[in-house]
């Protein structure tokens, strides 16, 4: 297979699983609106807070064994299904376990962090970190079956399942609990909308997403094979303990709120704000999401082929050129874009191009990083993560309490752009991949500046003439594009890296 239909593969399943996650987010750009014109900065603050600590467990009750499935079921000696159920069993096991603690101690650990009367939510989080965790392995099953159309419609299913009951939730149950006091979920969440409908409407997707997976279970079984089982565990490991301080790094901040915001009484309210922002960013996110489930296992499977170097630098410039392209659009019509949220959280629309950047340099870190993933040199994840959660810590605790949700943003911009250094200059010694930077450079230099001559009218200009002088720079960055591609195939740069390769 050539370059040309290896890249188009990868884009075919790209788009495919792209369907799913665009739906999702789709769907939760629809919810952004409910939320913040329902509920108080401060409630979606204590949501964000909650939804950062569930971040968190699921990685590191899944075990990195996601990744680990991937690598053992297409190596040598290895039977899928062995390997697949004994990852189910494991982490089936350990998420039963975190469900039991949540039902003996949540009552007391929710009174401690100040929720005493939201108690039963702590169970329900256990729930939903039991079914997810459990899904996550039967979902990675169907990517590496590449049965992208039965990842993507399970996908809709629960994404559909979360939404219709948050709008159930919002806009019908405070009437209906009004009228019927005593009804069926009157013991399970309040009758006033609050930070908790979100949290039980997770819970009622995350049980039907469990359902339906319930025939690809009795297809598979839970037998477990322990040599099978012991090295996923060795290889999987290193990526867990290396993703927990990656997850950490991404909800850091959130968690700092409570203890080094400018305020501490309107921590709530500023992180409120603050992930109103981080959603209006989330567009580069979803990119980099569905770009994501298509290419770690197209990058496993492809590996010894013949230039499959040279692919995966292919396929960093056009992940980049698309990147800078979202970033554009977002920030030349962010105006319009920020109607979706309440007006109590416009004021921290600033710090989307930020975000938007920062979402691009995790995108550019997942491309670079997965050499030590192809290498069996998983260990390298937890130095570079360690890195990047070092300079999210000390720019959060140092910044935090002065800049508030801008040190936070800041903080995420330059973690991800020391992890992403790291692994370049790491990568090239062990696992060197012909990276063209001096092509990569180009397109973001070329956004940025149009970036900065989009913004940078004066205030005199009608904001019609405004849309127009933006419309037509988005349409330069596509004609610059094609101006960089043509000039890098006839002068055929060589980098560092093409030469070493060459070597």
């Amino acid at each position: 297979m050539g370059m040309r239909q290896t890249l188009g593969k990868l884009a075919g399943q790209t788009a495919i699983y792209g369907t799913s996650t665009i739906v999702a987010r789709f769907l939760n750009y629809m919810l952004l609106p409910l939320y913040t014109y329902t509920l108080s900065t401060s409630d979606y603050g204590v949501l964000t807070e909650f939804m950062s600590y569930i971040a968190v467990f699921q990685v590191l009750l899944t075990m990195g064994l996601e990744t680990g499935c991937f690598r053992f079921a297409s190596k040598d000696g290895y039977e899928p299904r062995r390997v697949f159920s004994g990852a189910l069993a494991a982490v089936s096991t350990v998420s039963a376990v975190f469900l039991l603690l949540m039902i003996v101690f949540g009552r007391d650990l929710a009174g401690r962090m100040g929720y005493g009367d939201y108690w039963n939510l702590y169970i329900y989080i256990g729930i939903i970190l039991f079914s997810d965790c459990f899904t996550a392995i039967l979902f990675a099953k169907l990517r590496q079956e590449n049965r992208a159309w039965r990842f993507a419609i399970f996908k809709v299913v629960k994404i559909f399942t979360e939404t219709g009951s948050n709008l159930l939730l919002f806009l019908w149950y405070p009437k209906f609990a009004a009228a019927h006091p005593d009804n069926l979920l009157s013991g399970l969440i309040p009758a006033a909308p609050d930070f908790s409908y979100p949290i039980f409407s997770i819970l009622v997707s995350c049980v039907i997403c469990f359902i339906l997976f319930i025939p690809e279970l009795f297809m598979l079984g839970m037998g477990t094979d322990r040599r099978t089982l012991k090295d996923m565990l060795r290889y999987s490991l290193p990526l867990m303990v290396a993703g927990l301080p990656g997850v950490i790094n991404d909800f850091l901040d959130r968690i700092l709120f409570r203890f080094f915001n400018v305020d501490d009484s309107l921590w709530r309210a500023d992180l409120g704000v603050y992930q109103a922002a981080v959603k209006v960013a989330v567009i580069m996110s979803l990119f980099v999401q569905m770009f994501r489930f298509a290419a770690e296992p197209f990058f496993f499977s492809n590996t010894g082929k013949k230039d499959f170097k040279r692919v995966y630098a292919s396929v960093m410039e056009y992940f980049v050129m698309f990147c800078m392209l979202i970033f554009l659009g977002v920030t030349f019509y962010i105006d319009i874009i920020q109607l979706i949220v309440g007006s109590d959280f416009r004021e921290g629309m600033d710090i989307v191009p930020v975000m938007l950047l920062a979402y691009m340099m995790m995108g550019m870190l997942f491309n670079v990083s997965m050499w030590y993933k192809l290498s069996d040199r998983p260990s390298f994840a937890i130095y570079i993560t360690a890195a990047g959660l070092a300079v999210t810590a000390v720019i959060n605790i140092v910044f935090l309490p002065v800049y508030s949700y801008h040190a936070a943003a800041w903080g995420h911009f330059f973690s991800y752009l020391t992890m992403l250094v790291i692994s370049v200059l790491t990568g090239r010694k062990y696992y060197h991949i012909p990276y063209r930077w001096s092509k990569i450079s180009c397109v973001i230099i070329l956004g940025l500046l149009l970036y900065t001559a989009g913004t940078a009218l004066p205030d005199t200009v009608p904001y019609g003439w405004v849309l127009a002088i933006r419309t037509v720079l988005a349409g330069v960055y596509i004609a610059g594009l094609l101006l960089i591609e043509k000039y890098f195939r006839r002068h055929k740069t060589i980098t560092a890296d093409e030469s070493k390769d060459s070597q």
